[in-house]
């Protein structure tokens, strides 16, 4: 550890040497009573006019003695720390704090005068709830932690600041409540977090894969959420929550299976409509899965699959399509799938033109001219439409959909079985911080089963869920 000097030209050289850059500003003013100051500040990120008016100024009116103290309490300034280590004060340069330096003594004033950029709190696009809260996250962490400490005011709310990234240096929050999250998470989640050693860590995405117990497992190892509702909600039930500065994607862990299927406004309905449309998500998920290697498992294996008139009208339709069922159904997916990239890529305006030109235009010139069937489409836009049914696990189901139609053109119903199987044995065998990613099904838990698919009332849900082993079982009395 290196630290600066009591003479304030060498610890200002010094200063200078670690930050070369063009944007990195100095300029030397004096008080009233002939003491030298140095500043030294970020011109992208540092207020300026705050720099000026409740730095600067006071500073030039100062008449005391050059002592750090003295002058501490002549600037009345909030956010105002002293430092001697150039580490630490070339970070809060860097950062958008003001150095100030002055001879006679060996450490310098930081002052927080940084300007900060953010977007306005709005309802996130990603999370569209009819009911409910519309706050979402934003990219900055200060806010975003006040919307936590708005809906959780208690003294057991936990928020642990960790600085991650050997150049970025970004700001990552830790946050939980003391008694009702388990201790052996929490030291996990901590451990794997100090143990990163990165460059920079732009978003928190980056975060999940040294947070995951299994890297390349096809479920995901954490949860994620834009809404502070929802976040507050988990941290709860007794999960840790992390916010990463510059992104407004929340982690939640330990993380289940079930939460993608769950909706905030699940939680502002009646009962039995909750129930209903997480049902709804489930059959719609299954659909967007099977339909399409149930079609072509059909066609080439077991025409008994279909009713008579159906066979018919697939055996019409099919007739004079020149690539088998199994080649027919991946290129319609295929195309399906470039044109839903396209379509997220392209600017607003032209995204949704360039939908209803591909679904329409294309697939009705595709049919006629007789590339592709029009059972074929319309399956394929029924297993599409399916999966934004449940849009937290597109990603995962989208491969698994893929491998399902691969298995059913090469092996048939057989292969759709055992590959369900394998599926099955996958999901009951992976866990995350020691809790089962299948809970509450595999292993059963009664109790827990109440907030699961099948929604009960609140008055039914008197403690926290079993699976998340809280030490603080009790939340309704």
């Amino acid at each position: 550890m290196k630290e600066i000097t009591g003479e304030r030209k060498p610890s200002l050289d010094a200063l200078k040497q670690r930050l070369p850059a063009e944007d990195i500003l100095t300029f030397d003013f004096a008080s009233e009573n002939g003491i030298l100051f140095s500043c030294i500040f970020s011109d992208a990120v540092t207020n300026k006019e705050a720099l000026g008016e409740q730095v600067v100024r006071p500073l030039q009116h100062y008449t005391g003695e050059p002592v750090s103290s003295e002058i501490a309490k002549r600037l009345d300034f909030p956010e105002l720390r002293m430092e001697s280590d150039l580490d630490k004060l070339t970070d809060e340069v860097l950062g958008g704090n003001p150095v100030i330096l002055f001879d006679g003594m060996d450490k310098a004033l930081i002052v927080g005068t940084k300007t900060v950029f953010v977007r306005a709190i709005a309802e996130p696009s990603t999370d569209v709830a009819v009911r409910g809260p519309r706050e979402g996250f934003i990219e900055d962490i200060k806010i975003n932690t006040s919307l936590i400490r708005r809906r959780l005011k208690t003294g057991e709310l936990r928020i642990e600041m960790i600085e991650i990234g050997r150049r970025s240096k970004t700001c990552v929050a830790l946050c939980y409540l003391d008694g009702t999250t388990p201790e052996n998470v929490l030291k996990e989640i901590k451990a794997k977090l100090e143990a990163i050693d990165i460059d920079i860590v732009p978003d928190s995405s980056y975060l999940t894969h040294f947070l995951a117990s299994r890297p390349f497992s096809l479920v995901k190892q954490v949860g994620t959420t834009e809404k502070p509702d929802i976040f507050c909600a988990k941290i709860a039930e007794g999960r840790v929550g992390i916010l990463v500065d510059g992104s407004p994607i929340a982690l939640t862990a330990p993380y289940l299976l079930v939460e993608d299927f769950q909706s905030s406004e699940d939680y502002f309905v009646p009962p039995y409509r909750a129930t209903f449309t997480r049902l709804l998500r489930l059959f719609a998920l299954l659909v967007a899965i099977y339909l399409p290697a149930f079609y072509i498992a059909g066609q080439l294996f077991k025409l008994q699959l279909f009713p008579v008139k159906l066979l018919l009208t697939i055996a019409g339709s099919i007739r004079d399509i020149p690539f088998s069922p199994s080649l027919e159904m991946l290129w319609v997916l295929l195309v399906l799938e470039v044109l839903n990239e396209a379509s997220i890529r392209m600017p607003k305006y032209v995204g949704m033109a360039l939908s209803v030109v591909g679904a329409l235009v294309l697939g009705e010139t595709a049919v006629s001219a007789g590339f592709v069937s029009t059972p074929a489409i319309i399956i394929i836009a029924f297993s599409g439409i399916g999966l934004y049914a449940v849009p937290n696990l597109i990603e995962q189901t989208s491969v698994v959909r893929l491998a399902m139609l691969l298995i059913a053109g090469s092996v048939g119903t057989y292969g759709i079985i055992l590959f369900t199987a394998f599926l099955i044995l996958y999901l009951v065998t992976a866990e995350n911080f020691g809790v089962p990613v299948l809970a509450p099904f595999a292993p059963m838990v009664g109790r827990d089963l109440r907030d699961s698919v099948v929604k009960y009332n609140l008055g039914s849900l008197p403690t926290r869920p079993k699976t998340l082993k809280s030490p603080n079982r009790r939340r309704l009395k």
